[in-house]
């Protein structure tokens, strides 16, 4: 294990860039994980940043400016630990703990994630349920989390110290729930529901339209465009 993964108590190497940091380069940070992850299940130890960007589409100069950003990873000629980097792909991420996060809203869609089994390797854990239905509240999810009303929600994520929320609720009850999260100490909401979620400045928000996506994935087969690799 390396010594970043060894000391939880230490920052993640860039823990002081805040926001220098791009948005498609965190994208590309989680896209080169997910490459490890897979290398690491075949017994494959080190890797090049050629390698690395082949799988992906890329080329080694993105790889190795990305991963520069935080720290000094690799050796040159050898390449990569991939155990290591791992490591400390997920102390960057926040994720060498399991991070819980509490979801709003149990309908298809949030059951659906509550079944989910992907979370936990990855280093999450859906730790609590709400919705406002009579009916749902009080439901034994999968992997036991309890359905709670939203008055409880608070409270929840406060004794929680839960930063980290998923609304899957009907768009016109988007906002509102956001507002209860960020009010409750939440920092960072994945949103499900088609609408733009105004939230304090120190917040973030990321949304996921599964419609807006397949429309755009359609437009790329349609244009022949078939060839093209978005993640």
């Amino acid at each position: 294990m390396s010594a970043m993964a060894s000391n939880r108590n230490s920052r993640p190497p860039g823990a002081d860039r805040g926001g220098s940091i791009s948005p498609l380069t965190v994208r590309r940070l989680s896209l080169y994980l997910r490459s490890l992850d897979n290398l690491a299940a075949q017994g494959i130890t080190t890797v090049s940043s050629r390698q690395l960007s082949d799988a992906l589409g890329l080329t080694a100069a993105q790889v190795r400016k990305d991963l520069g950003q935080f720290g000094q990873f690799g050796r040159a000629g050898v390449g990569y630990q991939v155990a290591d980097l791992m490591d400390n792909l997920r102390a960057i991420f926040g994720t060498e703990q399991l991070r819980d996060v509490v979801l709003v809203g149990v309908g298809s869609l949030g059951r659906a994630l509550m079944r989910y089994r992907g979370f936990g390797p990855k280093g999450f854990r859906l730790a609590a349920a709400f919705d406002n239905a009579p009916a749902k509240i009080g439901r034994k999810l999968d992997g036991g989390v309890v359905v709670q009303p939203m008055r409880a929600l608070a409270r929840t994520v406060r004794s929680g110290g839960i930063r980290l929320g998923v609304v899957t609720v009907p768009p016109q009850a988007a906002q509102a729930v956001a507002d209860r999260l960020c009010r409750a100490g939440v920092k960072g909401i994945l949103n499900f529901a088609p609408v733009k979620l105004d939230v304090p400045a120190d917040v973030t928000v990321i949304g996921v339209d599964l419609a807006v996506q397949l429309q755009q994935l359609s437009y790329f087969v349609s244009s022949g465009w078939t060839a093209r690799r978005l993640g």
